[in-house]
């Protein structure tokens, strides 16, 4: 196995080599082909992908289009070519006491990245999803760990990369697929000397591994792992007494959506006590009662959740709401929960996600105790504040609270459902992410496979395109402090 994955890695480097070279208008046709024959694979991918994972094609006709168009968003993003963030300080030689240096900075390539597929998204987070995709698009080689609970989808969207690859004239090994569920493979590959970057979408387990092998290496390298959170609900009264049925059917579709299996899934609620906030609950469990179970992702997940549920509902002091009948093999049943403030403080085995269709209800004494609690889950993907422009404005200090703990602040919505835009961030404070700087999903994804390369007094001739005087590339720049083109 050694030998095969050195031979995948060097494949790979030498690949970068000239990959790092393309130009942004051939990265856009290579990554809109990657989408072209992502489509051409028909109904085949989408009734394979729903095979392998019990998730319904529709779901998949979704994923596909939200996969393709990120690959093309991520085209038409180096086309223009200005994510360089080219910056220019021109000489000053008659400068005194010294002359002033020409400066030119611009970010460029890391080198090969290693992509390990998630399992809950099998096209938009696996082999060709938004690490892969920002990846390619900053100019490295790429080598993906397909996941084993989905090989045969990791498998026929790979050949699909592939075929892209050869259309375009590239080096045939821009990019790699290689399978296996072997622990040790994954440390093998993230410690070789060749891998520059490693993108990971899964647990907290699996992801600080990664990480950590990363770290143990003669050279560290970067690795950007997202591994989930529980992504706190603030439930604040004068909303609760006025849009109760609304948050509470919006609520139980958030929890239930994809079986519960998504990274952003709400997982706790926090409210002060109140009659409101027993109503909420009531609809709450009211509008999950209404929702089928269905299947999860595969064996491992469904007991994980099993078990962990059935440790957490038999704690001191948690009350079951509402727990729906499973019936079937992997069958998960949506489950609401609910514990004093008190209660959730002295047990910190509440504070983790369960990954499935679970929520908990916090009942909080008063706003500080709220405030407590929410400082003390930790990094976050998302918070979610619900309440009115009064509830808001009386409370506008928990804006404050907000910004310290997530990577997205969400009003009056749910948190699941990550637009891929410009503005997205998907990360946050650890455990949310190992690096909150940046982001998985969004334009901005593509910054972290880059690394800032300066030229100091080199000759016009020799300079990058998007740092040369003449600007070929139509780019803007940061020239002596301003933007400009």
């Amino acid at each position: 196995m050694i030998n095969e994955l050195n031979k995948v890695m060097e494949q790979a480097y030498e690949a970068f080599l000239s990959y790092q070279f393309v130009s942004g208008q051939d990265k856009k046709v290579f990554l809109y082909t990657i989408a072209d024959e992502i489509e051409d694979l028909g109904a085949d991918l989408l009734e394979t992908a729903s095979e392998e994972t019990n998730l319904p094609i529709a779901r998949f006709i979704g994923e596909r289009q939200r996969t393709c168009s990120q690959l093309r968003a991520f085209g038409d993003l180096v086309a223009e070519g200005s994510w360089v963030d080219a910056v220019i300080d021109t000489a000053i030689p008659d400068r005194k006491p010294l002359p002033k240096p020409d400066m030119r900075k611009m970010s460029v390539a890391l080198g090969p990245i290693l992509v390990f597929g998630a399992s809950n998204f099998p096209l938009a987070y696996s082999t060709a999803g938004g690490d892969t995709a920002s990846a390619l698009a900053a100019g490295c080689s790429v080598v993906v760990k397909g996941h084993p609970s989905h090989p045969r989808t990791s498998l026929l969207v790979a050949s699909a990369i592939q075929n892209a690859v050869s259309i375009c004239g590239l080096h045939p090994h821009v990019f790699q697929h290689v399978v296996g569920d072997s622990h040790e493979l994954g440390k093998i590959l993230t410690q070789h000397s060749h891998t520059a970057g490693v993108g990971f979408t899964g647990s907290l387990t699996g992801g600080r591994a990664i990480f950590d092998y990363g770290q143990q290496r003669e050279i560290p390298i970067p690795v950007f792992s997202e591994m989930g959170s529980t992504n706190p609900v603030l439930l604040l009264k004068d909303a609760l007494n006025h849009k109760a049925p609304e948050f509470a059917k919006a609520f139980a579709n958030s929890i239930t959506i994809g079986v519960g299996q998504f990274c952003t899934n709400p997982g706790i609620l926090l409210g002060i006590k109140s009659s409101a906030l027993n109503h909420f609950t009531s609809l709450l469990a009211l509008e999950l009662s209404m929702i089928p179970a269905f299947k999860m992702l595969h064996q491992g997940i469904h007991t994980s959740y099993v078990s962990i549920l059935s440790k957490v509902l038999s704690d001191k002091g948690v009350e079951t709401v509402f727990h729906a009948h499973a019936d079937g093999d992997l069958v998960a049943s949506p489950v609401l929960a609910r514990v004093s403030g008190d209660a959730f403080l002295k047990n910190p085995n509440l504070h983790h996600e369960i990954f499935g269709p679970f929520s908990i209800i916090i009942v909080c004494d008063n706003k500080n105790q709220m405030i407590d609690i929410w400082k003390k889950l930790q990094g976050q993907l998302t918070t979610t504040i619900i309440g009115t422009d009064r509830d808001i404005k009386s409370n506008i200090d928990l804006l404050d609270v907000a910004r310290n703990i997530a990577g997205r602040i969400v009003f009056n919505n749910v948190p699941t459902g990550v637009e891929v835009s410009n503005a997205t961030v998907h990360g946050g404070p650890y455990p949310a992410a190992t690096d909150a700087r940046f982001t998985s999903v969004g334009l901005d994804a593509i910054k972290r496979w880059v690394r800032p390369l300066c030229f100091q007094d080199c000759p016009d001739f020799l300079l990058p395109d998007a740092i040369k005087d003449s600007n070929p590339l139509g780019l803007w720049r940061k020239i002596n402090g301003e933007y400009k083109r």
